[in-house]
């Protein structure tokens, strides 16, 4: 049965597509909710390696989590899109099969399933992120503008108020298009009007609207302890003071073994990094650089192009956005942070990309007006043609407009699978560019009178360094890589005479520093580690050596002792 791509799942059919997906392949997937919403539906995240190889959490691993903010329902098809390819390209694509072999991933397809509720119900309603009450803990609602489906045909639009006061008129050339009125344009040069979220108007008073906000103020991915801060709109009573945020840290925390973290959201169709609030100058140049060269790799399968929040994506460098989950994991975890914005409708419709302001000052006329005649052959229904409504307290209205739900914030059903399509890719390559140790040499040699020089040659073969980044090295934030000498022969007995047994051996370079340190010229060998035991033991007991690093995984051999040399 194929995995629905061209539609936005509800969460029994979320929850019942990943069960059949796991069930599928027990021999790779796992599932288990790690916590539960604010309205007590589960959070389920699905683990996927190949367990014959080893356990989750003894291999490097790519944490991918989705659909914090309750409209960004892409994220979820891109997440279950990844599931789907994990599982069905095991065993016939070899990128995957070695992907699974030695990494592992932690998909997590919804992490707000509340407000995806609300967001697809047969009479949806808008709200950013959680769909609790806050700040007012009394359950108090605000007077004001509520967006919701008005007219109950299971869409938001917008409502067109007749103003001769209104901001806004029809396009000279397209009358379904709203632009702005000119500064020096009087009553008389309309019609103009006034343009409103669909909803009703609580506490109406006749003359105004308000619009405060819904009174589920909460911003999910403001609630992330890195630069969390009362001054940021949505942030919560504290740093993870919401069940969903609190759950994904804490699952986070307890898997040291994640080398990399991205977060699916829309949109825009870019790829985002840290930071949110400092430049990049302020910033470890080797850490822009690895970013940089990471995400070249999705801008080339997807025009998808890498910026950073703060220098690119924010108005106004006085306010930035902190408490972000990309914050979060490259700040306190050290792991390279990511958030994919899908989806561009600009560049479906014209020879360029969105302007990266377009979520403060929206897209000009020229792209509202090619977005909206591509949509009308390419995406119909993105765009509704205005219909007189009669409204409860405004009275003779229009709606039409943009759909809130399938036009800018997500593509229409029809371009899902194709828009998602190339991170599932990105995923796998960001995987297999974490850290890996393995021991590469295990050598025995007698000394005579049953004593033994064993040697262990250890290497990192991953791309990344076994501490990831250069925030997470210069910030000690990495445990060491740890080798150990075990005996395993039963009833053996065996002496380290230069103990002790267990050593801590450092980090380990990767194959990105090369470029960097190397030049291309000398590389020398900063991804190796040679370390050397004196024991004393009976001739064929077998010792076994333990590699592990927290995020560079497991590795072990075995040697048996024999009076000859062994290698």
């Amino acid at each position: 049965m194929a995995v629905p791509l061209d539609r936005f799942l509800r969460f029994d059919e979320l929850t019942a597509e990943l069960n059949r997906l796991v069930a599928t392949r027990p021999d790779l997937a796992t599932i288990e909710s790690i916590g539960r919403s604010h309205e007590g539906r589960d959070i389920w995240l699905v683990t996927i390696t190949d367990a014959t190889t080893g356990a989750h959490d003894t291999k490097p691993a790519h944490w991918v989590d989705a659909n914090i903010h309750a409209v960004e329902l892409t994220a979820s098809v891109a997440a279950l899109n990844l599931v789907d390819v994990l599982l069905a390209g095991h065993g016939t694509d070899e990128r995957i099969t070695r992907a699974l072999r030695t990494r592992t991933f932690y998909v997590v397809a919804r992490v707000n399933p509340d407000g995806a509720e609300w967001a697809l119900a047969d009479s949806p309603r808008f709200v950013r992120s959680s769909t609790r009450r806050w700040p007012w803990r009394d359950g108090h609602t605000p007077s004001g503008l509520r967006e919701h489906d008005v007219d109950g045909d299971g869409r938001i639009l917008r409502m067109r108020v007749p103003d001769p006061d209104g901001a806004w008129r029809p396009h000279p050339d397209e009358a379904r298009l709203m632009v702005a009125r000119r500064p020096d344009e009087g009553p008389d040069d309309g019609p103009f009007f006034r343009l409103l979220a669909e909803g009703t108007i609580d506490d109406h008073d006749g003359f105004t609207v308000p619009y405060r906000g819904p009174a589920e103020r909460l911003d999910l991915n403001r609630n992330y302890p890195a630069g969390w801060g009362t001054g940021v709109r949505g942030a919560g009573d504290f740093p993870t003071s919401e069940p969903e945020i609190s759950a994904i840290v804490r699952a986070m925390v307890a898997r040291p073994n994640i080398c990399g973290f991205n977060a699916y959201h829309t949109s825009g169709g870019v790829l985002l990094r840290p930071s949110s609030t400092k430049a990049d100058s302020a910033l470890p140049p080797k850490d822009v650089w690895t970013w940089t060269q990471l995400g070249a790799h999705l801008t080339e399968a997807s025009g998808y192009r890498v910026h950073s929040v703060f220098e690119d994506f924010t108005w106004d460098k006085t306010t930035t956005m902190s408490g972000a989950s990309d914050d979060w994991a490259y700040e306190h975890l050290g792991v390279y942070g990511w958030t994919t914005e899908f989806w561009d409708p600009i560049s479906h419709a014209t020879d360029h990309r969105a302007s990266t302001d377009i979520w403060y000052t929206g897209p000009s006329v020229d792209d509202e007006l090619a977005v909206l005649r591509w949509s009308d052959t390419a995406a119909p229904g993105m765009y509704v043609d205005w219909y007189a409504f009669d409204h409860p307290q405004l009275g003779a209205v229009e709606l039409g407009g943009w759909d809130a739900l399938q036009s800018w914030t997500n593509p229409p059903g029809a371009l899902l699978a194709a828009e998602v399509a190339p991170h599932a890719d990105f995923a796998i390559f960001q995987a297999l560019a974490a850290p890996r140790i393995e021991i590469k040499q295990l050598r025995a040699a007698p000394l005579g009178d049953a004593t033994w020089r064993v040697t262990a040659g250890i290497a990192n073969t991953g791309w990344l360094p076994t501490y990831v980044t250069e925030h997470a090295r210069t910030r000690d934030l990495v445990l060491p890589l740890v080798v150990e000498l075990t005996d395993v022969t039963a009833g053996g007995s065996v002496t380290v005479v230069d103990a002790p047994a267990r050593r801590e051996l450092g980090q380990l370079a990767g194959r990105s520093g090369f470029r960097l340190d190397g030049g291309g010229r000398n590389d020398g060998t900063p991804d190796r580690v040679l370390t050397t035991w004196l024991v004393r033991a009976a001739a064929g007991t077998t010792l076994t050596v333990e590699a592990r690093h927290p995020r560079a995984g497991v590795s072990r051999a075995s040697i048996v002792l024999w009076d000859a040399p062994s290698t």
